[in-house]
């Protein structure tokens, strides 16, 4: 493995199956409604699918609460329908990546099943499973990332289990041999099948401090118990572990999801010479508006953090040898256009400003569906409309916390998971297009007009932007071998960098405001005969010339390449 590994060429296409399309009627998307839809994908030039997770589930947090690895949940599907995907994505040349969730199962999985029968069960080590505190009461204060305790009491033997997300999401034990053999042997079985690749869902939480303190906190970390779980003391080891098992022998691409990480842990996660993970996502550029990183209050976002930690991620890996998994958005975050740009009049321009800018990053982009034709958040009305478990509980909790109905809605409505989440608008027919039925969760009202129907045949749509930049990915050598450059100097508006291998130089400038702006070349891109420099990106109809002084309109983003 090296830097010109296939997968650092590729675009990744994120479809969250429940939202994506429903051939049935019933208001769920289906794996069918995802076969449907592969030519789009590949006319997009997507080369691997993330597909989320379709395994048998309560679906108390949509499909991460997994109850049997190895089977199709209904809701979606049968396992011919899978294999038929699977055939439709290789007639196409692309990849199919599936989630997977190996740091917690569902309770309803028989595995926990067997475990809380008795201390004594064979399975009872599969989970974490601890006395009540001396005086009672919980193990140890560590707080359950959806809220609440991390830890939840069975009655029927008398001790608590550990559960860092829903309560129906428990932990599973990693000290455990047995447990670190069946996640291999269920990543066998769908490789086998043909699957290319995994994305592994927080995936860095599942060596635990054994001596399960209770954390005291400081003022760096939050003090919910996340230092004594997060990259624990042996994760690396469990991971090379799978990489030998299972990623090294079946040449599979593969993606860790990291919660609180730091960069030195993704350097050796993602370095191929560490044999762990192809890429890591890290969230930290996603927390420069949690005020005192609190995700349930609001704040403007700090356009000076974002730019500075994303300067740091790009530097540091490409030092150190790492990949980054580059996005703005997934299923667990709002939009990116509604939370770092304009959804409203700029939205066009705020979208494609968006995407310009990441991909010109090192790494490997991830688009989230519905990214690529300008989605934003949607206009929510009332608590009622949201499915999402964790909103509903912060709404909750936020509530016996003294906020108001009126706050607390408030801060839902730009915080929820649910804005990720609403129907993809494939046209401007009943429902969007997404299903003959009742949707299960609510549309966003704008679908008339923000639809990939009306996109795709226009040259300067969002999506035809995208086509673009995908295509540059798999043509301009240095995206992928460039090291990065900072440009802009803490400018109030711009956000600039430069990619820089021993042939060429790429350049990005991206206006992050409503108004006007300029930025100054610095010395070393000054005075550069404009003969040499080439406009491969611009998202206005301006075309700007290579000045020292180079002029922005309203989120205008551009990238030129600078030859030889």
């Amino acid at each position: 493995m090296n830097r010109t590994e296939w997968w650092r060429r590729s675009t990744v296409y994120q479809v969250y199956p429940r939202s994506f399309k429903d051939t049935t009627g019933n208001g769920i998307g289906d794996i069918r409604g995802l076969t449907e839809k592969l030519d789009y994908l590949q006319e997009l030039g997507i080369d691997i699918i993330w597909l989320q997770p379709i395994y048998v589930s309560p679906q108390n947090d949509n499909g991460y609460d997994v109850a049997d690895y190895r089977s199709i949940d209904p809701m979606y599907g049968t396992m011919d329908d899978f294999d038929e995907l699977l055939q439709g994505i290789r007639q196409r040349n692309m990849r199919l990546m599936l989630d997977i969730v190996v740091n917690h199962s569902s309770t309803e999985h028989v595995w926990f099943k067997q475990s809380r029968q008795s201390r004594n069960n064979p399975y009872r080590d599969y989970y974490i499973w601890h006395d009540p505190a001396p005086g009672g009461g919980v193990p140890n204060n560590w707080q359950s990332k959806f809220g609440g305790s991390a830890w939840q009491y069975d009655e029927q033997t008398g001790q608590y289990y550990l559960a860092l997300f829903d309560p129906t999401q428990a932990d599973l034990n990693w000290e455990n041999e047995q447990v670190r053999q069946e996640a291999a042997e269920l990543m066998r079985f769908w490789t086998d099948k043909g699957v290319d690749g995994f994305r592994l869902d927080v995936i860095n939480l599942i060596s635990k401090d054994q001596r399960f303190p209770d954390d005291e906190g400081d003022d760096l970390i939050i003090s919910d118990g996340r230092r004594f779980y997060t990259d624990g003391p042996r994760v690396h080891e469990y991971i090379k572990e799978l990489y030998e098992k299972v990623f090294g022998p079946y040449q599979l691409v593969t993606v860790g999801e990291m919660s609180s990480t730091t960069l030195e842990h993704c350097i050796r996660y993602s370095n191929p010479e560490e044999r762990e993970f192809s890429m890591t996502f890290n969230f930290h550029h996603l927390k420069v508006d949690y005020p005192q990183g609190k995700k349930w209050e609001l704040m403007p976002y700090d356009f000076e953090a974002l730019k500075t930690l994303l300067s740091q991620w790009q530097s540091g890996m490409y030092i150190g040898g790492g990949w980054n998994a580059l996005f703005w958005n997934n299923h667990d975050q709002p939009r990116a256009l509604s939370r770092f740009a304009d959804d409203g009049r700029y939205r066009v321009e705020s979208a494609k400003m968006l995407a310009t800018t990441l991909h010109g990053l090192q790494g490997t982009p991830y688009i989230f569906q519905g990214e690529e034709i300008g989605m934003p958040n949607p206009n929510w009305n009332d608590i009622s409309e949201f499915r999402d478990v964790e909103s509903k509980n912060m709404y909750r909790i936020m509530i016996e916390m003294g906020k108001t109905p009126e706050e607390a809605f408030t801060i839902i409505a730009r915080r929820s998971r649910d804005n990720a989440r609403t129907p993809m608008q494939w046209d401007y027919s009943a429902n969007a297009g997404f299903t003959t039925g009742t949707p299960w969760i609510k549309l966003d009202e704008r679908y008339p007009e923000i639809n990939v129907s009306l996109q795709q045949q226009d040259p300067n749509s969002i999506l035809s932007h995208y086509k673009r930049l995908i295509a540059l990915r798999k043509k301009e050598d240095v995206l992928i071998d460039g090291s990065y450059i900072r440009l802009d100097k803490q400018h109030p508006q711009i956000y600039a960098y430069a990619r820089q291998n021993d042939r060429d130089t790429l350049v990005v400038m991206s206006n992050f405001t409503d108004q006007p702006a300029q930025f100054d070349l610095p010395a070393q891109l000054r005075d550069i005969d404009s003969a040499s420099v080439e406009l491969l990106v611009q998202n206005t109809e301006f075309v700007p010339a290579w000045e020292n002084t180079v002029s922005l309109e309203s989120y205008a983003s551009y990238m030129w390449v600078i030859r030889g």
